[in-house]
C-alpha cells in the first residue's frame, strides 16, 4: 500500500500545511455535480499511489451498495475543495461509491450548518462537513465529519489518498465560489420566468380558508397551466394553526401549487398580490356591544389593509371581499381607504346565499339545485337584502312539458302553491340565513372559488350572477356604495344586466336596502355616529322589511 500522508487541518484555522501530490488538470464530468458546466477542475492523479489490484480488492471489501456520501461546505472553502475532487475520483472509479454535493453560500453557511446538525443530532463547527447516507439522497444519515476525517476514511477503506498544494487548493475554492454564484443567479432567472398568481388571504385560520385552498389549488378555477402561490395572513396567535394548514397543503403535493406559506406579521402582507380574498369577520354580539361599535371595527381592519395592498400589490390586484358579515362594507371601506385600489377590481361575495336560496326552491321542487338558475340576491348581503324570483328559470324540470335539456321554464310559473311562496319560503328564509352563517365553510369556499372561475374565464352564458359591485346608479340605486345586484362576466370583467326589468315594488325595496348601507357606509368614515331609520313615512314597510336581523326578503313582480 502506498504511503498515506494526512496533512492537519489546524481548529479554528483556515492555514494550510503544504503538502506533496502529483496533479493534472482535466475538465470536470457531468457527473461531478456542477450542473454540467464543463468548468476546469484540478483531479488529483493517483496512479502513482496505488495499484488496480489493489483497488479492485477494497472495492469488494467495503463498498456499501445503495449507500450516497454527500459532501456539504462553503462554496470558497480550500478543505471542501479538497474532499470533493478526491470524492470525484472515487465516484469515477468505484461502481458502488456515489457522491452528492451542496455548495452554501459563505454568507449562509454557518445558520445551514447549524440547523442541520440540530435535525440529526450532530456535532460539528467547520466546512466541510461530510456524512454518508443508506439511501439516496434520503436515509439515515452517519456522519463522517470533516476533510480529515474523510481521508482516513478513504485511506482505510479504499487504500487511496490525497495531498495538494495550498496554492492550487485555493485556485479551486475560488472557482467554487464562482460557479456557486452563477448557479445561484441561474436559479433566480429560472424563478423569474415562472410567475405564479400571487394569491393572499386574511383571516387565513377561518374554516372556510381550510376548504378553499384545495378548490384554489387543484386547476379547475385558474386552469391547467396556471401555478399560484398561496399566501396565508393572520395574527400571531393563529401561527400554529397557519403552520398546520401549510403542512397539510404540502403534503397533498398539487402540482399546480408553486407554494404556500405563513404570515403573521401585517407589514408583509398582500406582497406582489395578483388576488386578496378578505375573510375578516366581526362577532357579532349585541348583548356587548352596538351595531355602530361592530361597523367601526370592520373600518378599522379596512384601514390597515387598504394602504398596505397599495404599497405592496400589484397595480391590477383584485380584492374579494368574503365572509358571514359584513361584507359589502368590507369591500366598500377598502376602495375608501385605498383611492388607487381600481373599483372594479373590488367585489363582495354574495353566492352562499343564492346557492341556498336555490337549494331550498329545489328541494320543494323535488329536482336537482343545479336546475335553478338566475335567481338574484339584491342589497346588503350579510344584512337586509332579498331574493328576487321574478327572472328564476328551471332547466330539466320533470313536468308535464318536456323538452331538451337547454330549455327553460320560469320558476314561478311551476309552482303551482303560491301560499307557500308568500307563507313557508319567506318565513324559512331567516333560518336560511342563519344557516349560511354558520357552516363550516364549504360553502362559502365553493362560493370564492366558482366566482373566480367566472371572473377568469367567464360565466355561463346568459346566466345571471349575483355579485356586490360598486354602484355607478344601476336600477337608480345610489352611487359610492357596494351593492348586490346581478352580473355576468367576460372577457376578465364583470358587467351589470342593467337591461333585465325590474317592478315598482322592487324598486322601492332597493332604495331601502341601499340606505342601510349607505348609513353602514357613514358610520364606518364617522360622519354619523348612529343608524337611522328609512322614513317615519314608511315605518311600517320599513319594518316589515328589518323585522328580522340579517334575513332575506322575496318580492315577486305580479
Amino acid at each position: 500500500m502506498n504511503t498515506f500522508e494526512m496533512p492537519t487541518q489546524s481548529k479554528g484555522s483556515d492555514e494550510i500545511l503544504p503538502a506533496i501530490t502529483v496533479l493534472e488538470k482535466l475538465p470536470s464530468p457531468e457527473s461531478g455535480g456542477r450542473r454540467g458546466r464543463g468548468l476546469s477542475r484540478f483531479r488529483v492523479s493517483l496512479l502513482s499511489f496505488f495499484t488496480p489490484s489493489l483497488l479492485s480488492v477494497n472495492v469488494t471489501k467495503y463498498s456499501i451498495c445503495g449507500g450516497v456520501t454527500v459532501f456539504t461546505g462553503k462554496a470558497n472553502c480550500p478543505y471542501y475543495a479538497k474532499a470533493e475532487l478526491l470524492a470525484d475520483y472515487l465516484q469515477t472509479n468505484l461502481p458502488d461509491f456515489r457522491v452528492h454535493k451542496i455548495t452554501q453560500h459563505p454568507g449562509k453557511w454557518e445558520q445551514w450548518l447549524r440547523d442541520i446538525c440540530e435535525t440529526n443530532g450532530w456535532e460539528h463547527s467547520q466546512s466541510p462537513i461530510i456524512w454518508r447516507e443508506l439511501l439516496d439522497r434520503g436515509g439515515k444519515g452517519l456522519l463522517l465529519g470533516g476533510v480529515n476525517d474523510f481521508l482516513e476514511y478513504a485511506q482505510h477503506y479504499y487504500g487511496i489518498t490525497s495531498m495538494m498544494l495550498n496554492e492550487e487548493m485555493l485556485d479551486i475554492a475560488e472557482e467554487n465560489l464562482q460557479a456557486h454564484i452563477e448557479i445561484e443567479k441561474e436559479e433566480e432567472e429560472i424563478k423569474s420566468l415562472i410567475k405564479p398568481l400571487q394569491i393572499w388571504i386574511t383571516s387565513a385560520s377561518a374554516p372556510i380558508c381550510y376548504q378553499l385552498i384545495p378548490l384554489l389549488a387543484n386547476g379547475e378555477v385558474f386552469g391547467m397551466t396556471t401555478e399560484i402561490s398561496i399566501h396565508l395572513l393572520d395574527t400571531d396567535q393563529f401561527k400554529e394553526v397557519l403552520c398546520g394548514i401549510v403542512m397539510e397543503a404540502e403534503d397533498m403535493a398539487f402540482p399546480l401549487l408553486h407554494s404556500i406559506s405563513e404570515h403573521t406579521e401585517i407589514d408583509e402582507a398582500f406582497i406582489q398580490a395578483d388576488i386578496i380574498i378578505v375573510l375578516d369577520d366581526v362577532l357579532l354580539d349585541h348583548d356587548v356591544q352596538s351595531l355602530e361599535n361592530h361597523i367601526r371595527e370592520v373600518s378599522e381592519i379596512c384601514q390597515v389593509y387598504a394602504p398596505l395592498i397599495e404599497k405592496n400589490a400589484k397595480s391590477e390586484v383584485r380584492v374579494i371581499s368574503s365572509g358571514k358579515t359584513f361584507v359589502n362594507l368590507k369591500a366598500m371601506m377598502i376602495m375608501a381607504y385605498g383611492p388607487s385600489i381600481k373599483p372594479e377590481n373590488v367585489i363582495a361575495i354574495a353566492t352562499p346565499w343564492e346557492s341556498a336560496a336555490k337549494a331550498m326552491l329545489a328541494r320543494k321542487l323535488n329536482m336537482s339545485a343545479a336546475g335553478v338558475k338566475d335567481v338574484i340576491i339584491w342589497g346588503n348581503i350579510t344584512g337586509c337584502n332579498y331574493i328576487d324570483l321574478s327572472h328564476a328559470k328551471l332547466y330539466g324540470y320533470d313536468c308535464a312539458i318536456w323538452g331538451p335539456a337547454n330549455f327553460p321554464r320560469p320558476l314561478l310559473n311551476m309552482i303551482y302553491d303560491s301560499e307557500w311562496i308568500h307563507s313557508e319560503f319567506l318565513s324559512a328564509q331567516s333560518s336560511l340565513s342563519s344557516r349560511v352563517c354558520h357552516c363550516g365553510g364549504m360553502l362559502p369556499a365553493h362560493a370564492v372559488a366558482t366566482v373566480l372561475r367566472y371572473w377568469y374565464h367567464g360565466s355561463p352564458p346568459g346566466e345571471i350572477v349575483s355579485l356586490g359591485v360598486p354602484t355607478e346608479g344601476q336600477f337608480c340605486v345610489p352611487e359610492g356604495i357596494v351593492f348586490s345586484m346581478p352580473v355576468r362576466f367576460q372577457n376578465g370583467n364583470w358587467e351589470v344586466m342593467t337591461q333585465l326589468e325590474i317592478s315598482e315594488t322592487t324598486q322601492e325595496v332597493l332604495g331601502r336596502l341601499a340606505h342601510e348601507l349607505i348609513e353602514e357606509k357613514l358610520i364606518a368614515l364617522k360622519e354619523i355616529k348612529q343608524m337611522h331609520p328609512y322614513g317615519a313615512d314608511k315605518i311600517t314597510s320599513k319594518k316589515y322589511l328589518c323585522q328580522v336581523p340579517n334575513s332575506l326578503f322575496s318580492i315577486f313582480s305580479q
